[in-house]
């Protein structure tokens, strides 16, 4: 029997039972797409309950790194910023009269000594009545020795009788008279000459000229107001805002690194004074720190200042390993048995070096370095410990 003949004697065999071609193809498709999925059903079923009889699988934790900070001496630095300033600025004006400014002899950068003259005024009215005081002062000595040596003739001559000593009396109080009037002279001139000397306008205190504001011709007064303002022994200071918490932990003598903004350069200084008020809307207070003159250092600048607090022993650690959400700051550590868990700590100073823990470590954890946020307390983790900072 051949395929053709096989296939007539089939569909013959339909037709028996009443059924065309076209539904003897529906059925077969119909028997095809069964046996189809039964075969993904069976296949899908061995790779399920196949799976579940195989050996385990290695062990998937992730690999974490972690680090054991231990203990170590830091610093504790506050960071604050202010403006550069005098440490002590002395504004110089005109001490006298005043008058037309003759000369000006300093300029801003200029260091100069105390009492070095800063500027004179004309003084031509005040030289001529200091001659003629001095002159008077000439004529009440010549009438004080006059009156001295009467007084002395007629000391010999009372003895003779030739004079009475009511006489010699009255010589001795002109005598008297003419060396008062010497002195009363004599305070005159030291009055117009130390008129004149106030004349000068000069630096109270050895420094470095900050500012000038006078110039020759210029007529000036006790109005003006201060023609010079001189920084007193050239030192200069920062006055560095901060936080009252901030205040308290310093004292007098903390020592500090100032760097001005735009520059590279650092300087080494120290606090000479907190402030003793704190601004009740700002609730900031102040910290004056001086530092020694310098070139690069220039008064009206602005500039950030690290100031050591003191040293503690505490665990320090990166910024990658410490967390934070609403509960505050925490880290993950690994347990002895691999597992994560979560551990709040309460964190002190930042610096280059890293962040310093306050509380919650004791330095013998294994912490994660970073990849935290990637992580949940529970977790099963492969710990390899990180070389190096």
């Amino acid at each position: 029997m051949n395929v053709e003949s096989g296939i007539h004697q089939d569909a013959s065999d339909y037709a028996a039972y009443g059924l065309d071609d076209g539904s003897v193809r529906r059925r077969r498709l119909m028997i095809i797409a069964g046996v189809v999925a039964i075969g993904l059903i069976v296949v899908i079923a061995m790779m399920v309950f196949g799976r579940k009889k195989t050996a385990p699988t290695p062990d998937t934790a992730p690999t974490v790194t972690i680090i054991v900070p231990g203990r170590a001496d830091v610093a504790s630095v506050i960071s604050a910023t202010g403006s550069l300033a005098a440490k002590r600025e002395m504004p110089v004006g005109v001490a006298g009269e005043g008058g037309m400014v003759q000369r000006v002899l300093v300029e801003p950068g200029d260091w100069v000594k105390a009492g070095q003259t800063l500027a004179t005024i004309e003084r031509s009215v005040q030289s001529q009545e200091a001659g003629s005081l001095a002159a008077s002062v000439r004529v009440a000595r010549a009438d004080a020795d006059i009156a001295r040596s009467d007084y002395e003739r007629a000391q010999a001559l009372v003895a003779r009788g030739f004079i009475s000593k009511a006489d010699l009396e009255r010589k001795a109080a002109t005598r008297d008279a003419a060396i008062a009037r010497v002195a009363v002279a004599q305070a005159q001139l030291g009055q117009a000459q130390a008129r004149m000397g106030r004349l000068d306008i000069r630096s109270p205190e050895a420094g470095l000229v900050l500012t000038r504001a006078v110039e020759p011709g210029q007529v000036v007064g006790p109005s003006n107001g201060a023609l010079f303002r001189v920084a007193k022994g050239g030192e200069l200071e920062i006055k560095a805002l901060m936080s009252e918490g901030d205040v308290a932990r310093l004292h007098v003598g903390s020592t500090a690194v100032v760097t001005p903004v735009g520059s590279s350069q650092s300087f080494n200084g120290t606090v000479w004074q907190l402030s003793p008020v704190i601004d009740p809307l700002t609730r900031q207070g102040t910290a004056r720190i001086q530092l020694p003159y310098n070139p690069a250092l220039r008064p009206g600048g602005f500039a950030s200042a690290q100031i050591t607090a003191g040293r503690t022993t505490a665990p320090q650690l990166p910024e990658s390993a410490v967390l934070s959400d609403i509960k505050g700051n925490y880290v993950y550590i690994v347990t002895p048995d691999n597992i994560v868990a979560r551990r709040e700590v309460k964190v002190g100073d930042v610096s280059d070096s890293g962040i310093t823990i306050r509380s919650g470590l004791s330095g013998d954890e294994k912490v994660v370095y970073s990849a935290g946020a990637f992580l949940n307390p529970g977790d099963k983790v492969k710990p390899t410990v990180k070389v190096g900072r």
